[in-house]
This record gives structure tokens, sequence and C-alpha cells, in this order.
């Protein structure tokens, strides 16, 4: 179980693919508002750890606890509505949607009115749709989306769906919120506009964040701790500092080029 101070714990888990080890006893700890970075070579097992985190895949060993419950076997919907919202590497949005709709979409675990009221729209449920708009349309603000909040997904620039996608995240109102590659195949200008916003979620809302990103020059500027996995094996732990210096991490990740 975890302890006052411990957010999410991860214990001893293991998954493997056949006759592949994605995951080999891999245990961590993440503390109540902390952003932890988890890093490591491509295959290193980092975005299969967030798969079993968020219930996209379930471990063949090992457990992992939430604010003191077990979730390791929850569905990934009962995973959602308890505070835990997930980014993909690869862009999962409703490309046939619009901005605003896209943000809209995800505050389904927030609604409370029934289909028959959802129906006839009035009451209680218009009450809370217009609440739900109301939060949204904060996130649009917040990731500066003002001027694209009506245009169709699809057609947006790689770097702004990726914004569309950390905002329908922020629109379950996380408490962890798991970060795969936010920054992936963008320019200068767009990570660092991605960094900011982590890092006022962060600060603003005290938000709970693990992140995987390749790039380490913003890992090191953002994360307060990291995690650093190979072949499927925790290999160190540290501040950006200690992990920059860490010989075996050097060997596995740094001192490669992928």
């Amino acid at each position: 179980m975890t302890n006052n101070g411990v957010h999410l714990s991860v214990q001893r888990v293991s998954l493997s693919f056949g006759g592949i080890q994605a995951l080999t006893n891999v245990s961590l700890e993440v503390g109540k508002g902390e952003i932890l970075a988890i890093i490591g070579p491509n295959g290193a097992g980092k975005t299969s750890l967030l798969n079993c985190i968020n219930g996209f895949y379930r471990p063949d060993q090992g457990a992992i606890f939430f604010e003191d419950q077990e979730i390791t076997h929850l569905p990934r919907h009962k995973i959602a509505t308890l505070g835990i919202a997930r980014t993909f590497q690869n862009i999962a949005l409703y490309t046939g949607m619009s901005v605003l709709n896209n943000l809209l979409a995800a505050r389904h675990v927030h609604m409370k009115y029934g289909m028959s009221a959802g129906a006839i729209y009035f009451g209680r449920a218009r009450k809370e749709e217009v609440e739900h708009r109301l939060v949204v349309e904060e996130i649009i603000e917040f990731l500066e989306m003002e001027a694209v909040r009506k245009q169709i997904v699809g057609t947006l620039p790689y770097g702004l769906r990726k914004r569309v996608e950390l905002g329908r995240a922020l629109a379950l109102e996380p408490k962890l919120l798991l970060l795969d590659e936010p920054m992936t195949g963008m320019n200068v200008e767009e990570k660092e506009d991605v960094a900011r916003f982590i890092l006022d979620v962060h600060e603003l809302q005290g938000t709970t964040i693990v992140l995987i990103e390749h790039d380490m020059g913003l890992v090191m500027d953002i994360a307060e701790r990291i995690i650093v996995l190979d072949f499927g094996r925790r290999i160190a732990e540290g501040t950006p500092d200690d992990v920059r210096a860490n010989p075996a991490v050097i060997q596995a990740y740094l001192g490669q080029e992928h």
C-alpha cells in the first residue's frame, strides 16, 4: 500500500508479450504534486509502463496503487474516473471534430445527468452543459488555442494537434497526468510552449505529472526526479544532476543517438 506522501505506487510490475519481456520487476513511487520523468532508449518499456498504469495493459505480475487504492486490474474508464489522464505518443483525437468538441468529449466522466435528461436538454442537463463548456473554454484559453477553437482537428498542424491532446487530458481534471512524449515532432518554439504549459499545470493546479520525453534538455529543465529504464528494467533514479552523471545512464541512453 502507499503512504500519505505517495500519490502513485508501482510495485514489482512485470509485463511480457509472448517471448518478449517488456517490463521486469519495475517499481517506482511518485509523490503527490511531483513531476517525475521516465527516460530510456527506444524499446526500454516506458510506454508499456504508462499503459499498465492507465489500464491499457494488464501486468503479468506486480501491483499498482493510486491514492491507496489498487488499480492494477481496474478497467480504463474506472481509472479515468479516479483522476488519471493520459496523452499518447501517437495522437489519438477525433480528427473529424472541432477542437472544442474534442475537449467536450473528454468531459464525459464528469457528466451526471442521464440520457433522458440529455435528450430533452433542459433543467439540470442544460445547466451542466453550460458548466462543462466553461471548463473547456478555460482550457482553450490556457493553452492559447482561441483562434482554432472551432477548427476541425484533422486540418490543424501537428504541433497544434498535440496541444489539443494535452487539452483533452486536462479536460478530465486529472489528479495524475501521464504524458507520453508530448513534444515529439515539434519545433523548438512549440516545445518551449508545451513545457511552459506543463509547468503551469503543475504550479497552478498542483497536478502530479509523469512524463516520458526524448528531449533530454527539456527533461532536465522540467523534471524534479528522473527514473531510467533499459530493456524493461530500472537502472537508475535521482535528480537530473544525479542521472546526468550516472555512468550506466550514459552508456544506456545519454551517450547514444536514437
